[in-house]
């Protein structure tokens, strides 16, 4: 006995080839997925970068060293 499909066939036919007909990568489909795929992993490389970068700096002048 199989269940119901949660979505008609009809529907998502229609989905697929909105989606397949995009010529973006797949990533980059949606609306907001710039934003996940793009933005936050920069910002997060940036932010390390830039504290890793300070770390540097403060090791090769000695501060922030406890006594």
């Amino acid at each position: 006995m199989s269940e119901p499909p949660f979505v008609p066939r009809e529907r998502l036919k229609k989905y697929q080839e909105h989606f397949q007909g995009i010529q973006k990568h797949t990533f980059l489909k949606g609306r907001y997925d710039k934003i996940t795929s793009v933005a936050i992993p920069l910002a997060l490389t940036i932010s390390s970068l830039a504290l890793i970068g300070r770390g540097i700096y403060n090791m090769s002048h000695g501060i922030g060293k406890k006594e």
